[in-house]
């Protein structure tokens, strides 16, 4: 996001008083330079409900299994399930790398133009494969692609944080829509806005681990 479409954006999203204090006070989270959308899909399997230390073990073995993080389908798909199984992954998780390589293939999306497609439509398209869910398109399309008005509601870390922020006691479909509803106002920047709850998270976090 350029300087100016920063500021545009940090002034539409300080009409919240809550994000007003966070924008104050700390910087959104970084983007990073991811690479193509197949291979954080991937990645992004690997990373799924373990520890980063856990995934970042097995996400090294995977990447010397395969010869390089420049991996593409066609390389995958002639990888033995018992081969991805050996590095670390689980049987499901192997079958996930396979389905989506293999959909990749199927649809010849790995050079595919993805700014021509808007959020829903990927949403859709990718959701197709089984093993990716609506959160992990989400994650490509805040760090991968860039889109800005993303709102990943079912991302714990974001439910734990607007619930503290907000002072909500809702769970599960309530929470949602307490979730959706607040978010709305921040359209059409619901990923800055996101970034921001995410940072503030992980600075709490440290200051915990300090005053151990």
């Amino acid at each position: 996001m350029n300087k100016t479409l920063l500021n545009k954006a940090n002034t539409h999203l300080r009409e919240d008083s809550i994000l007003q204090q966070l924008i104050d006070n700390i910087k959104p989270l970084k983007l990073p330079n991811s690479g193509n959308v197949y291979n954080e899909l991937v990645k992004a399997i690997v990373y799924q409900q373990i520890s980063y230390k856990a995934a970042d073990s097995i996400f090294n073995r995977f990447v010397q299994l395969v010869g390089s993080e420049d991996y593409k389908p066609g390389q995958l798909i002639k990888i033995p399930h018992e081969n991805l199984r050996s590095v670390g992954l689980s049987n499901q998780k192997s079958s996930y790398v396979l389905n989506i390589s293999r959909f990749f293939l199927d649809n010849s999306l790995y050079e595919k133009n993805w700014a021509k497609l808007d959020d829903e439509e990927i949403i859709d398209l990718l959701i197709q494969i089984k093993g990716v869910g609506l959160w992990t398109v989400q994650m490509i399309l805040i760090f991968n692609l860039e889109r800005q008005d993303v709102f990943p509601y079912k991302d714990l870390a974001i439910q734990l944080v607007i619930k503290e922020l907000y002072g909500i006691e809702k769970e599960k479909k309530e929470l949602f829509e307490e979730m959706n509803k607040i978010a709305d106002n921040w359209r059409p920047f619901r990923t800055l806005a996101s970034l921001y709850l995410w940072s503030w998270r992980r600075d709490k976090l440290n200051e915990r681990k300090d005053n151990r």
